[in-house]
């Protein structure tokens, strides 16, 4: 699809300008992009009266900080596809990092409509490219996707139980009655999203919001949003979360959203230092009693003495209530872990008060498995399944036990090269020796050996991360894409009495299990660890058990790793083509043209299931370790017939008279494209462009300039591997 961005001053010209050069836009649908380059401030829009639209802003104060606007034009544009394309654009350009938005975050919506995902998706992958190469955008969207900045971005869009939530605490605060607001809700469910869109909500002035976006729910939401700023002002509020590396990491997201700092994310030790409008508590399972307190005794006898509390008796629960007129508290009885956090009974208590109101978010978001997954991961820890019992359907969820450990964290290490955002992550069953000798060995099993995290703060994000292990302190709230889950030697099965064994020696986290006399409670502690890491995954679990007797328990109902699986049966070559087949070029044997490898007579043939026009893609046997992390060597990856628009960050298949290919000894080759533009009085061209290798071994990148450009021509954009 066609589209071009055109720049102009955000001045008193800017009408005559779009009149001259855009009358067929002027009451046509169209994305605009306002900003300041010096001190990065941004606002994203999209209007079908752009002259009106423009206008108004010019008279807003905060958007005459503006000064430059980017018109987003296509003659294919219908009012559903720049809505998509408007809330695309917030919500990467927010994660991006490099504009502070002036935008609310209200009016962000997954629109679903004709061929969005067919054209306009692509379409919007090529604006950004566009914008990257202009120096709007810095990283491409496949980073984004892993980042932090994108994953607790307040600027998402809702499930309907999250905006029944939203409305139900937007009311509570309206209800002189209600104090707390208790929600109750699994891992995976969006507890922390919505506390960070709750957060954001109410730190944004009411003038940001584009109200002409809002559907029904939208301007629900924003009325009742009103009644609070009238009531409350300017509210004195702040974010809790109990684990110190999660709690970095939410810091760092709301350090570059703009009306957010990180000062506004606390711990529960600061609740003490002043009263609070409002208090919102994420992951509030792991609020902490006077149990097994290690280093943080002192601390906490010292708040409860300042709050003239019992320190015996009260926990950083009831500072919560204390010292706020109103607080949102997210939990979930399941992950909590270890003694120190408040009991069950407590949250009961709460729960039951005539002040407090009760909601429960159901949906599973995080794992692609679903709803389905978590209750599998459910029944095998509370043994309400049987080999007998129909299986429960989890998709295409790539949920795997593996025999060899070994194994496992070759998976994991290849799935980052994949995915990215892939970790390994085991029970408290090692003690951390390499904590203060950094030649020393945690996790020894077989001869596989490794070491805990280097880091307990925000480690899943550290650099050495993909070679260590993290554990449940590090890990409890995190999205993942894959996770390789060890169980421990503390946990095993009896087949006999058909229940689950702790060893108490075995499990090496002090502070989680000294003052436990009963067996059970710490079994339950440790089985509810198991099933909190088991959520992480998005797109896939991996287990290593390290008992006979449980990981035969497990083999029962979770299918095992063969090295087979992964190689699958060869696909069916055809010699003729049929209405799924697209054509299939081996470029082991393709030395030389591409073009001419095409226009050969003997092509053949391979099915392809669930293409829309498969005539818009063909398959090619690829060889060769230069972009190995992405296509292993002799894979058939599948791509998209290149009809026009950015390349950036797409990988590609080129041909041109200065490529050379030192895999295959031809003038084609399959890379990482990127370019750098210069404008001129003829307008934009390219300067440069380079083809960059995605390896794991040492490949120069091929860059393109001046005549060699002339004969560069590309083929096809990358799609996947399907063998």
């Amino acid at each position: 699809m066609n589209f071009s961005i055109r720049q102009y001053p955000f001045d008193n010209n800017l009408e005559s300008e779009i009149i001259d050069n855009h009358r067929d836009f002027l009451n046509w649908p169209l994305v605009y992009f306002l900003e300041e380059n010096k001190t990065k401030e941004a606002y994203v829009g999209e209007t079908t009266d752009v002259l009106s639209r423009l206008k108004t802003h010019s008279k807003s104060e905060r958007k005459q900080r503006l000064n430059t606007v980017n018109l987003i034009l296509s003659d294919q544009f219908n009012k559903s596809a720049t809505l998509d394309v408007e809330s695309n654009l917030i919500k990467y350009i927010s994660a991006d990092g490099t504009y502070s938005l002036q935008n609310g975050n209200l009016g962000i919506s997954n629109h679903q409509y004709y061929q969005q995902k067919e054209i306009y998706w692509e379409l919007f992958k090529n604006i950004w490219g566009e914008l990257k190469a202009l120096g709007i955008a810095r990283h491409y969207l496949h980073d984004i996707d892993n980042s932090d900045l994108f994953k607790y971005s307040p600027y998402k869009s809702l499930s309907r139980e999250q905006i029944k939530g939203l409305r139900m605490i937007l009311n509570c605060l309206l209800d002189d009655n209600a104090k707390v607001s208790l929600i109750q809700g699994g891992a995976g469910t969006g507890k922390s999203i919505l506390a960070i869109f709750l957060f954001k909500l109410l730190k944004t002035n009411l003038g940001d919001f584009n109200e002409s976006d809002f559907d029904e729910n939208d301007i629900d939401i924003f009325h009742l949003l009103e009644l609070v700023k009238q009531k409350y002002g300017e509210l004195s509020m702040a974010l809790v979360i109990p684990m110190a590396s999660f709690r970095q990491t939410i810091s760092n997201v709301f350090k570059n959203i703009k009306g957010l700092s990180s000062k506004m994310v606390i711990g529960p030790s600061e609740i003490v230092k002043q009263k609070y409008d409002l208090l919102i508590v994420d992951e509030g399972h792991r609020l902490r009693r006077r149990v097994n307190l290690g280093s943080y005794f002192g601390t906490f006898d010292k708040n409860s003495e300042t709050l003239g509390l019992d320190k015996y008796t009260s926990s950083e629960l009831d500072w919560v209530q204390l010292q706020s007129t109103k607080s949102i508290i997210f939990y979930d009885q399941f992950q909590s872990i270890k003694p120190s956090d408040v009991s069950k009974e407590s949250f009961y208590a709460l729960k039951n008060l005539p002040t407090t109101r009760n909601e429960k978010l159901r949906t599973q978001f995080r794992v692609k498995g679903g709803n389905n997954y978590v209750k599998l991961i459910h029944h095998l820890f509370d043994r309400n399944i049987n080999i007998d019992d129909p299986k429960i359907n989890i998709g295409f969820y790539d949920f795997k036990l593996f025999d060899d450990i070994n194994e496992m964290v070759n998976q994991i290490q290849l799935k980052e090269d994949q995915k990215g955002l892939s970790r390994m992550i085991a029970g408290f069953a090692w003690e951390w020796i390499s904590k203060n000798d950094k030649s020393k060995f945690d996790i020894v099993i077989e001869d596989t050996l490794l070491q805990w995290n280097s880091t307990d703060k925000d480690w899943v994000n550290s650099s050495n991360a993909i070679n260590e292990v993290g554990c449940i302190h590090t890990t409890q709230g995190y999205d993942l894409n894959y996770a390789g889950i060890i169980i421990g030697p503390e946990l095993d099965y009896d087949f006999s009495t058909q229940e689950f064994i702790i060893y108490k020696d075995r499990y090496k986290d002090k502070n989680g299990k000294n003052s436990i006399n009963d067996s059970k409670v710490l079994l339950d502690y440790v089985i509810n660890i198991y099933k909190t890491i088991l959520l992480r995954g998005i797109e896939g679990t991996y287990i290593y058990v390290s008992n006979h007797n449980l990981r035969k328990y497990f083999s029962q109902f979770i299918p095992i790793y063969q090295e087979k699986d992964e190689q699958q049966a060869p696909l069916e070559i055809l010699d003729e083509p049929t209405e799924n087949t697209v054509p299939f070029y081996d470029l082991e044997i393709a030395a030389g043209s591409f073009s001419d490898l095409q226009s050969a007579g003997d092509a053949k043939f391979i099915e392809v299931h669930n293409l829309n026009l498969p005539h818009d893609y063909f398959i090619c046997r690829v060889v060769g370790e230069s972009m190995n992390k992405v296509i292993p060597n002799g894979s058939f990856c599948l791509f998209r017939k290149y009809t026009g628009g950015s390349r950036n960050g797409l990988i590609i298949l080129v041909e041109g008279s200065d490529i050379f290919d030192s895999e295959t000894g031809a003038h084609y080759t399959i890379k990482k494209y990127s370019s750098k533009k210069a404008v001129d009085e003829e307008g934009w061209h390219h300067e440069e462009i380079t083809l960059e290798p995605l390896s794991t071994k040492t490949y120069q990148p091929i860059i393109l300039r001046d005549e060699e450009m002339l004969n560069f021509k590309v083929i096809g954009v990358f799609v996947k591997v399907v063998r």
